[in-house]
């Protein structure tokens, strides 16, 4: 799931829009490049995130997995970059 975009859905920070930057077994590790930046990503439960099936740039999400730094700004982008995209009725 690293990679993919989610929502929060308690707590709160509910409804905000968060990258992926690592899971383990039970957790998943939230960034939005704003309040919560790489350097200290939100740890949340994999229950209370709704994954939206969209992953961001293909060449972040090769960097989050193989470890190498991702930048603030690059996670900002690629979540304005889906807001611009994204059909409202």
């Amino acid at each position: 799931m690293t990679g993919y975009l989610a929502i929060a859905r308690a707590g709160h920070d509910k409804d905000v829009l968060y990258v992926i930057v690592g899971e383990d077994e039970t957790h998943v590790y939230l960034c939005d490049g704003r309040a919560r930046g790489m350097a200290r990503p939100k740890k949340k439960n994999r229950r209370h995130v709704r994954i939206i099936k969209q992953t961001v740039d293909q060449s972040i999400v090769n960097r989050l997995l193989m470890k190498e730094p991702v930048y603030d700004h690059e996670i900002k982008y690629a979540i304005k970059q889906y807001l611009a995209t994204r059909q409202f009725p």
